[in-house]
């Protein structure tokens, strides 16, 4: 390795001065808009809950959803898959309407009953906030890449309260078996600025409880690796479904609203003629009771279906939260069945689904350890590392594309959705 020279020695402190500053505005846009993004679902949630009869209005509210789309948001329809395009092929700044179209259309999808995560509205206006900065200070196609994993990760950190995961996210989701190591600083202070940003302006994140994690033992080890197979299959199923289904409606209703209102009309009946209002929305409260009490075992499999039929349809928000959903209280039916403590396994499967359907194992394990604590920090290891190798490489993100195969005889290409 060459000894660095003088022009080292100034261009490091240069470049680290540069995206501290950079890096710490994306912060401070992205946590301001994640803390929105937290108190508007707050207030649609516990609106939608008083008044069960808003369930009907679903089908309406997608389809006016859809048709602002339509027509003003042709450009950013794809969402989090146009920031990781953008990432890998800059082309054009990503117009700032993204920020309200999302935030909005997400706000309306859980007033009246979507079953829909969060996190890719956080992302989605981090990205898009981020991205203006282009413009205003000329960044140059590198640089841009940068500051949009900037964005992507202040956004992820703020609205879940894990900075570590969240700077990380951004490095691993682009491609499946890489890492971008280049953007890692302005990734983790993006990251750990925006949550500090969100908390500041009040926003709150729900803390789960895992009384008792116990010694690493060969039983302990060998059912991880169990639940981490189960894990990431659900999770490449949920993935499969979303994109078959979306596929479908979009070759089957030409006309985009009109997918949305569809599917808000089967979510709609499902909730209110099967009383499954408990499927819809973030579903934080059931996740919290999947810690602490026996759920019924179709809990997940219920989830899945309306998250698909929303997701699938045309409905805003994002995945993860559902998937959170969907691993916990799958956790929870698995606890007895593996001998392991249940509030343990409802943790586990809350980040190892999502790093199956994501295909990122390692934010993932460091979203475990910030949520529960670094004692689960092996077991959730395995668990992601297990549920990433089942999940097959193509996953909610169709933009991710295929760096290196998962294991050594694995195709580099992705498999089909």
């Amino acid at each position: 390795m060459k000894n660095s020279t003088w022009r080292d020695r100034i261009d490091l402190p240069l470049y680290v001065a540069k995206w501290l500053f950079l890096a710490s505005l994306v912060a401070v846009l992205a946590g301001s808009a994640s803390a929105l993004l937290l108190f508007a679902l707050d207030w649609a949630s516990k609106t939608r809950t008083a008044h069960r009869e808003l369930i009907w209005l679903l089908p309406v509210a997608g389809f006016g959803v859809g048709w602002l789309y339509l027509h003003f948001g042709r450009e950013v329809e794809a969402g989090n898959n146009l920031l990781i395009d953008e990432i890998h092929d800059p082309a054009k700044v990503i117009p700032l309407r993204m920020a309200p179209l999302i935030l909005g259309g997400t706000v309306i999808s859980h007033l009246f009953g979507a079953s829909v995560g969060r996190e890719g509205t956080a992302v989605q206006m981090g990205g898009a906030l981020a991205d203006q900065l282009t413009g205003a200070f000329k960044l140059g196609p590198d640089d841009r890449r940068l500051i949009l994993m900037a964005g992507i990760s202040a956004g992820f950190a703020s609205v879940f309260g894990t900075p570590l995961a969240g700077a990380i996210f951004a490095l691993e989701v682009l491609a499946v078996g890489r890492l971008r190591h280049d953007a890692i600083l302005p990734c983790v202070i993006a990251a750990v600025v925006a949550d500090q940003v969100a908390l500041l302006w009040g926003a709150h994140h729900i803390h789960y409880a895992i009384p008792f994690v116990p010694a690493i033992s060969a039983w302990g080890i060998a059912a991880m690796v169990i639940a981490g197979a189960i894990f990431g299959v659900t999770g490449r199923a949920f993935a499969a479904a979303t994109h078959t289904l979306g596929g479908g409606m979009k070759k089957c209703l030409r006309y985009a609203p009109l997918r949305p209102f569809v599917g808000g009309a089967v979510v709609a009946a499902a909730v209110w003629y099967l009383g499954a209002d408990r499927y819809i929305g973030l579903g934080l409260p059931v996740i919290v009771d999947a810690f602490q009490q026996p759920l019924a075992p179709y809990d997940f499999a219920a989830k899945m279906v309306l998250t698909i039929v929303s997701l699938g349809s045309g409905f805003k928000g994002g995945e993860v939260t559902p998937l959170f959903y969907i691993g916990a209280t799958l956790g929870n039916a698995l606890a007895p069945l593996l001998h392991m403590p249940l509030a343990l396994m409802a943790g586990i499967g809350l980040v190892a689904v999502f790093a199956g359907a994501a295909n990122t194992p390692i934010a993932s394990t460091l979203m475990a350890i910030e949520l529960f604590g670094a004692e689960i920090g092996i077991y959730a290891a395995i668990a992601c590392v297990v549920s990433y190798l089942f999940s097959g490489c193509a996953g909610i993100y169709r933009a991710q594309r295929v760096g290196a195969a998962k294991h050594r005889h694995g195709s580099h290409e992705t498999d089909p959705p």
